[in-house]
């Protein structure tokens, strides 16, 4: 059912109708609160304000929160590896290969698809019935991704990676010799000028952190440890190919595929609080058959 409540401002000088909103109810995003407000949900007085309306002491505030709209996207019985899961979340071991979200191109068989069918009890995000990408993953890079259930969760998690709260490692297998063994890629990452699928470094990008440790060193390659202090598009693989160091397999920035059907990228490890209790939890999931058939095969 929709839920329905009545706020009355206290002091004046409260600001914003969105801002005020948003205060006093934490558990819908700003965005989802503007939706409502321009959708006709919330009124003060009992007339339709604007989201930029300024309250004064004594205001009646009423919001309404229709239940979620069914989704168009395709639910799907397609297996996932589930490593976690409770009423707000879900932790899957993502497999290479799999899109995260229904795009052109690959509007099924992604894992919000496989979600959408063994979650009946998702309670929507932006007021639609679908699961929550607080981050995603490339097609081709395997391992842990989260998955919000709730709007709240999808906030309370969005907040945490914004606030660097969330910890991510991968393993990569990058070529030649990396040095220092221990050390920092700082380089702004933004689309590359001359193709637009690529990403790239770029003067005027946004602000791009790697952290990394050598684990050893067979052969011609360097298996690493990484720790991305940001979270933008393809920024492992460029900083490692902007070192010199390309991902093995990964073919679209300079790695040689060398009998791997996809770039050496894991996410092996994530940290972060739980929405529902807030306490902090890590999960880890091990290499691949595929990643690792091949490691032991160069050492």
């Amino acid at each position: 059912m929709s839920k329905f409540c009545e706020l009355v401002v206290s002091t004046s000088g409260e600001g914003r109708l969105d801002l005020f909103l948003s205060k006093e109810c934490p558990n819908i995003s700003r965005a989802q609160i503007q939706r409502l407000i321009k959708a006709g949900f919330v009124n003060v007085n009992g007339h339709l304000s604007k989201a930029s309306v300024s309250l004064e002491s004594g205001a009646i505030v009423a919001i309404t929160i229709p239940d979620p709209k069914p989704t168009n996207l395709l639910a799907q019985d397609i297996p996932l590896d589930v490593i976690y899961q409770d009423s707000e979340i879900l932790v899957v071991d993502k497999r290479a290969g799999m899109v995260v979200h229904p795009s052109a191109g690959h509007m099924d068989g992604t894992l919000v698809n496989a979600i959408m069918h063994m979650c009946p009890d998702l309670k929507g995000i932006g007021g639609e019935l679908r699961p929550g990408i607080v981050h995603r993953l490339d097609k081709d890079t395997s391992g842990l991704i989260i998955v919000a259930k709730t709007e709240n969760a999808h906030n309370n998690i969005s907040l945490q990676i914004s606030q660097r709260k969330v910890a991510k490692e991968y393993i990569a297998l990058g070529l030649g010799y990396v040095k220092p063994l221990v050390g920092v890629i700082e380089a702004p990452i933004g689309r590359d000028r001359n193709n637009r699928k690529r990403m790239s470094i770029v003067e005027g990008g946004r602000e791009s952190r790697t952290k990394y440790k050598v684990l050893r060193q067979p052969k011609g390659y360097s298996l690493l440890e990484v720790r991305p202090e940001t979270g933008r598009t393809h920024q492992i693989r460029v900083h490692f190919a902007s070192i010199g160091h390309p991902l093995v397999g990964d073919t679209v920035y300079g790695g040689r595929a060398i009998g791997l059907r996809r770039h050496f990228l894991h996410a092996s490890r994530l940290g972060f609080c739980l929405p529902s209790t807030d306490k902090y939890i890590e999960f880890e999931a091990p290499l691949p058959e595929d990643l690792r058939l091949f490691l032991e095969g160069i050492t």
